[in-house]
Parts: C-alpha cells; structure tokens; sequence
C-alpha cells in the first residue's frame, strides 16, 4: 500500500508481481521439459490418451526437442504472467473519488458523495450507497485491512459487518419468477462462466445484469441476487 499526500493506493505487493514474473516463466519452462521428457515413454503405453502428439515429440531430434519444448514452455508462462497481472485490481483512493483499475480492463471511478458504505464480501469490495445501490463490486486478491485503511484514511465509510442489505439476496435457480425479462438468461450464461472460471466473462455478465437492476453475488459458485433501483447518476466506467 503507498500512501502520498493526495491519495493511497492499494495494489498486488511487489514481492508477489516479482514471484509471478519470475516464477510462471520457470514452471512453464519445467513443465515444457517435463514434457519432453517422458513423450517417448507415453507413446509407448497403447491405453495413454494424446499418442499422436506424443509420439510426434518423441520423433524430434535432439537438442530441438528440448530447446522447443523450454521455448514453448517459456512463452505459455509469459502469457500466464500477463493474464495473471492484467487481472489484478489496483485501488487508488482520494478523499473525493475512488479509482478501482485493471489493467486489462476499464477503470471504475466512483465518487465519494455517491457512496454510504465501503466492505469487503468475501473476496469482492463494495461500494454502495444509501438505498443499496452497487456502483461497484469488484472481485480482488488486496489484503482487506489494507483496503480499510485506505478506504478509512481518506474519510469513507468502512463497514466492518459486511453487506447491510445482504438478507435481501437470494438462491437464483434456472426460471426463477421475479426476475426481469433477459435477466434469466443472463444469470445462465453467467452460471456457465463461473462454472469454467471465466471471471472476466463473468464481470461482463454482471454488468449486463445491473443495467437490469439486478444485483448479484456469488458463493462457491452459486449466484445469488436481488433487485435495487440505479440511481439517477453514479459510477462510472472509463
């Protein structure tokens, strides 16, 4: 967490970014080798599934087996480090607006006037105001107490308890009455992507439903929701 004079941001700790630069790159690498390796040995077994890419690596000429598959296994762990990073949350905070940036992603800037409460719900922060509306919920590995000095620091208003309108949401099941028109649909699709991890799927899924009024959030990956009007003016995305 830095702090300045102006404001403070909360994001992912050097340590763990340098772990994730270094460290994919290296178990890709491993695994290419690893690979390699016991290609020849998987062909050979008649009941082992994939033969004929096995056995097409087991074919390749040394050293230009291992140096393809360290090759490989180096580029697979370079794109795993920028997916890994690029969904990071990153959370600047000021005393008139809050920042919530990805950087494959939009940025979120919710205004403090606009917000009555700040918590975090398992793994996701919230931003909600008075009548329960959500101008952001957004899924995040920062440490919580982090995040509360931040949110505290700047004068926002942390609540410690968690959702206060969280007794209103409820078990979505396929067909559920109640919902808006599309919204059923939406919570489907969402379902299917929660299901595979898709989270970047998801977050869209999610924002689609708020255009609807229908907040959700998810446990074990069942979702739950509820209706709430969106304001007038709120939140927005950059």
């Amino acid at each position: 967490m830095a702090h300045g004079d102006a404001e403070t941001v909360v994001a992912v700790p050097a340590g763990e970014r340098a772990l994730i630069a270094w460290g994919f790159p290296i178990a890709g690498m491993a695994l290419g080798w690893l690979l390699k390796a016991v290609a020849g040995w998987i062909a050979g077994l008649s009941w082992a599934p994939l033969q004929g890419p096995f056995k097409l690596i087991a074919e390749i000429p040394e050293p230009w087996a291992t140096v393809g598959a360290l090759v490989l296994g180096l580029v697979a762990g370079l794109l795993l480090v920028l997916t890994a990073i690029g969904e990071r949350l990153t959370v600047t905070v000021r005393d008139d607006v809050a920042v919530l940036a990805r950087v494959d992603g939009p940025s979120r800037t919710v205004a403090r006037a606009d917000v009555a409460v700040v918590f975090a719900d398992g793994k996701q922060l919230v931003l909600q105001n008075a009548d329960g509306w959500e101008h952001a919920r957004e899924a995040s590995d920062l440490r919580t107490d982090e995040l509360r000095a931040a949110f505290t620091a700047h004068g926002w208003p942390w609540r410690t308890d968690g959702d206060p309108h969280g007794e209103l949401f409820r078990l979505w099941v396929p067909d559920l009455p109640g919902l808006p028109e599309g919204a059923n649909a939406l919570l489907v699709a969402r379902a299917k992507a929660l299901s595979k991890r898709e989270e970047a799927e998801s977050a869209v899924l999610r924002e689609e439903l708020r255009r609807l009024g229908v907040l959700v959030r998810e446990e074990q990956r069942r979702q739950y929701w509820r209706l709430a009007t969106p304001p007038a003016a709120g939140g927005r995305v950059d």
